[in-house]
């Protein structure tokens, strides 16, 4: 680290820089890093900073952003299950949190309190000061920087002063970055990858819809009415996501995106960006195989007596969609619709019937020759012909 002037610390030029929105990197992690390297530039000993940032997302709490001289940025995804544990609870990230109160403590002097585990660690790597400030977003939500340098003595009152002259416009950075990624999470979660990027390029307008090639997934809880009668609210909604749960990381891993969950059904689509349709197929049959799999291995709740396992049902087809806006006034609806949803929710009604987990169309079973075989012509609902039903070889099932 260069030398710096422990009595002169101008940071005026990195909260311009701030105000103007850090701009010179699009990314979270690159913003961090140049307001370091701004801040070292302009006499702040930095060493280490970390950045911990709450989120709205099922399964993260938030994202902890460390920048160390001569590294490069880690980025780390905190489950929930981190605040919980003790190294968290006794360190100076919840104090913060809890109380909004910054914590400073001068590691150099050697009466100073090691009142946190970490201060330990911190001074046994040659630390001498460490801060640790508030970043309070506008809506009174309580974030957290720790700021702390090796240089002897620890920070100077002008280093601190520098410092400080910084956090308030690297909060409001930090806080429009936060929802940023809070939209994105968000959407991802409630409308899928793929749809959520549609929506934040600004495809919100109702009717706006796009036709396009995929495979097609629809399926059903077998008995679940039944399920929904006997078990207590709490574990009827454990069962539907433990039930999920076996499903969706398949769909995701195959390339799929999840559109809706509707009660016990799931409708899922695999876009078919090129011409040939045989890969997607594949891919989402063998996710179809791991779903089933997964689902068969789930044990039925203590609550439906006589039930052995969860059973589903699945029909998979492939060919044209409408993907887009549906709607009425500002509801709207991001999914798919078109007759090749209907004849997969025609069909898996088919499955129901036959007793069959896994059926599918013939557009889709000429891609999978090998593993379906046709099991009949079926009439169904709102087609003129009869539909050929493929399907695999297994022990029959009971019908919903």
């Amino acid at each position: 680290m260069d030398v710096v002037n422990p009595e002169r610390c101008d940071t005026t030029s990195v909260a311009e820089w701030l105000i103007g929105g850090g701009r010179s990197s699009p990314e979270a992690g690159g913003v961090l890093a140049e307001l370091c390297q701004r801040l070292v530039a302009c006499g702040v000993p930095l060493w280490r900073v970390a950045v911990l940032v709450r989120t709205l997302h099922p399964d993260v709490v938030g994202r902890r952003f460390m920048w160390q001289v001569g590294r490069e940025i880690e980025v780390y995804t905190a489950p929930y299950e981190v605040v919980e544990t003790p190294e968290f609870r006794n360190s100076p990230f919840a104090r913060v949190l809890r109380t909004g109160v910054a914590i400073r403590r001068r590691l150099a002097d050697q009466d100073c309190a090691l009142d946190f585990p970490i201060l330990t660690d911190l001074r046994a790597e040659g630390v001498t000061d460490y801060l640790a400030t508030p970043l309070v977003f506008t809506d009174d939500s309580i974030h957290i920087a720790t700021w702390s340098t090796r240089q002897p003595g620890g920070f100077t009152d002008a280093q601190l002063a520098g410092l400080e002259a910084v956090i308030t416009p690297f909060t409001r950075v930090a806080e429009v970055l936060a929802l940023q990624r809070t939209a994105i999470n968000l959407l991802q979660t409630y409308v899928g990858h793929k749809a959520g990027e549609r929506i934040l390029h600004g495809q919100i307008r109702r009717g706006h819809t796009e036709a396009i090639h995929a495979a097609i997934w629809l399926s059903d809880m077998r008995g679940f009415t039944a399920s929904a009668d006997r078990l207590p609210l709490e574990m009827l909604i454990d069962l539907l996501n433990r039930y999920f749960d076996c499903q969706v990381p398949a769909i995701l891993g195959a390339g799929g995106e999840v559109l809706k969950f509707m009660g016990d059904g799931l409708l899922a689509i695999f876009p078919i960006d090129g011409g040939d349709a045989g890969p997607v197929c594949e891919r989402a049959f063998a996710a179809a195989l791991d779903a089933r799999d997964r689902i068969a291995a789930l044990a039925a709740p203590a609550g439906l007596a006589g039930v052995d396992g969860i059973r589903f049902g699945l029909a998979l087809h492939v060919g044209q969609v409408l993907y887009g806006n549906i709607g009425g006034g500002n509801r709207l609806d991001f999914t798919c619709i078109g007759p090749a949803v209907n004849l997969a929710a025609r069909m898996e009604k088919v499955a129901g019937k036959l007793g069959r987990t896994i059926v599918a169309s013939g557009d889709f079973a000429v891609h999978c020759r090998d593993a379906l075989e046709p099991i009949g012509d079926f009439e169904v609902a709102g087609f003129s012909a009869p539909q050929t039903v493929f399907g695999l070889r297994e022990p029959g099932v009971s019908s919903k």
